[in-house]
């Protein structure tokens, strides 16, 4: 254990650019996500976690849709890639991989959303971000119900 400490401290030593520019990139991780994360959910429908999933059906060539989704996930693998790189190095390892894993499309990524505002801080921050931003708050499924400014909605609703 110790050679690989000192294997590490030898890296940071000899690669002073590097630790500058991976703390640069903790910074501005930091502060793209204090200003990112309010913006996205004030900007969520109320019934984004209760409305039943459909198909994307946009307007814009099929060509366009297809490279902005690859785009979309590309970034997001990204991210995830990163997010877990900062988990070891600095930076804002757990947001940094959290926003990748929002950015990407997988099963279960619903679950993993509802598990998510399963904990009453999430639940209580989420709220409080959507009054500041005068929005409503969201509806979650049942099992979800709120003390915390998150009303629970009893069934899936279909989208308008």
């Amino acid at each position: 254990m110790h050679d690989a400490w000192q294997r590490w401290t030898d890296w940071i030593d000899a690669h002073p650019e590097a630790v500058a520019g991976l703390a640069l990139l903790s910074l501005l991780t930091l502060l793209a996500s204090a200003a990112a994360v309010p913006v996205v959910v004030a900007r969520l429908p109320a019934d984004h976690f209760v409305r039943l999933p459909t198909t994307h059906k946009s307007e814009g060539h099929p060509l366009l849709r297809l490279a902005l989704r690859l785009l979309k996930s590309a970034l997001g693998a990204l991210l995830v890639g990163a997010g877990f790189a900062m988990l070891f190095l600095p930076g804002q390892g757990l947001l940094t991989l959290l926003a990748g894993l929002g950015l990407l499309e997988f099963p279960g990524k619903r679950r993993l959303e509802l598990w998510v505002l399963r904990r009453r801080s999430v639940r209580r921050a989420v709220a409080w971000l959507r009054r500041r931003a005068g929005r409503p708050p969201l509806l979650l499924p049942d099992g979800l119900h709120s003390d915390s400014g998150v009303a629970a909605s009893p069934r899936p609703s279909e989208e308008p």
